[in-house]
């Protein structure tokens, strides 16, 4: 036998093998309807594939459990607390969520969203499925102050946070991240490791059903469209618009979203004295944005959340829509200062004022920085090129069922 034929079975003996064909996935998060409004292309594209999507989430309804069916994939619901930490009753919802995962007999998980990445993961971890993803959507508020500004109890949080994510990462094929200071973070604290790490830059969104519409110059009208918790600047944007409606009355402020379960949750008594008052326009959530971006001249999102890259944003940027936003990490990833947007910095609400007349007195800008946010939302934004990234770290990129 020839020398390189000798070599050849050398290296095919040491080459570790493939994994096995995944059949069975489990998709693992804390809200429903994030299920086929954020994963839904993704959840196809693991279709597509021939794996069985098991969706997993703790507050499906008939609506949610029709749009997920009708991906592919079947939902099953468990109990998850996303909204506090009550460590008796989350032990007990660890150790059901393990039992569960056992008898679903999967080969992998993906998990998304802060609480259901810890308990998820580590569920599965703990129920011995060999092959586990997790997507961190950004730090949240655990991690928005600085380590100096930080309370006691915040950084006693922190410390447990940090904690819980080393023990349920440990071991993970790869972790998801959407914005290089994320990345930064857990690899300093020690959350993952290099190897585990693969940047997205932004989940994307499906750019074709997000067409550009015409630009609204007149009334100039602001929309604000977000889960409604303190910490995405609601109150900042209320008192900006309060200020400005009374040089401008004409000007209208959206206010998009219903209240959270989140304790940081504005209130409906809160959101229903605003519209009585006037100075928003307060709608409950809506399945369908589109129709509201069409109506808005500027998205404004003042948030001093530690976001991954807000998934409001890459919509609006997709339709055309110039963005106000803080200059806080994955907020500050969407805009081009000055040619898409303007960043603030957060709790300034002086200078959030400032950028939104620059809109009222310049009404030219609407149309200008629109155009340039729907191209920089084809460079960045484009959900294909966020899924073939994961696909291939999952090892599934070309593995096309027949």
């Amino acid at each position: 036998m020839a020398d390189s034929d000798h070599e050849l079975q050398r290296l095919r003996r040491i080459e570790p093998a493939a994994p096995p064909r995944m059949r069975r996935l489990g998709l693992i998060t804390s809200q429903a309807f994030s299920l086929h409004n954020f994963r839904g292309p993704l959840i196809r594209e693991w279709v597509a594939r021939g794996i069985q999507v098991i969706a997993l989430a703790p507050d499906y309804d008939d609506a949610d459990r029709r749009a997920v069916t009708a991906l592919g994939a079947e939902p099953v619901e468990f109990r998850l607390d996303r909204a506090s930490l009550r460590p008796l009753q989350d032990i007990r919802d660890l150790l059901a969520l393990i039992r569960l995962l056992r008898r679903l007999d999967l080969d992998a998980t993906f998990t998304y969203f802060i609480k259901s990445v810890i308990y998820g993961t580590l569920a599965a971890r703990l129920a011995g499925i060999g092959r586990r993803f997790a997507m961190v959507e950004g730090a949240g508020y655990v991690f928005s102050e600085t380590e100096a500004g930080a309370r006691l109890s915040t950084r006693l949080l922190r410390s447990v946070v940090s904690a819980m994510y080393r023990a349920a990462l440990r071991g993970a094929d790869a972790v998801f991240f959407l914005n290089a200071e994320d990345v930064d973070l857990f690899l300093n604290r020690r959350m993952a490791t290099p190897e585990q790490v693969e940047q997205l830059g932004g989940i994307g969104v499906e750019l074709d059903r997000l067409a550009p519409a015409p630009p609204v110059l007149g009334p100039v009208t602001f929309l604000l469209a977000a889960r409604l918790l303190v910490h995405k600047g609601v109150h900042d944007y209320v008192e900006a618009a309060r200020r400005i409606r009374r040089q401008h009355p004409a000007v209208r402020f959206v206010l998009l979203g219903s209240p959270d379960l989140n304790p940081a949750s504005v209130s409906e008594q809160q959101l229903r004295d605003w519209q009585a008052e006037g100075v928003v326009e307060w709608q409950p959530h809506v399945a369908d944005v589109r129709p509201w971006l069409a109506e808005a001249s500027v998205f404004v999102l003042p948030s001093w959340y530690r976001e991954g890259v807000p998934r409001g944003i890459q919509e609006a940027m997709a339709m055309g829509r110039p963005i106000i936003t803080t200059d806080m990490p994955g907020c500050r990833d969407t805009v081009e200062r000055g040619v898409t947007g303007f960043l603030v910095p957060p709790h300034d609400i002086d200078a959030l004022v400032v950028a939104l007349l620059r809109f009222i007195e310049a009404p030219t800008l609407i149309a200008e920085m629109g155009r340039a946010s729907r191209l920089r939302a084809e460079a960045l934004f484009d959900v294909r090129r966020s899924n073939r990234l994961v696909l291939d770290r999952m090892g599934l990129e070309t593995d096309i069922a027949d």
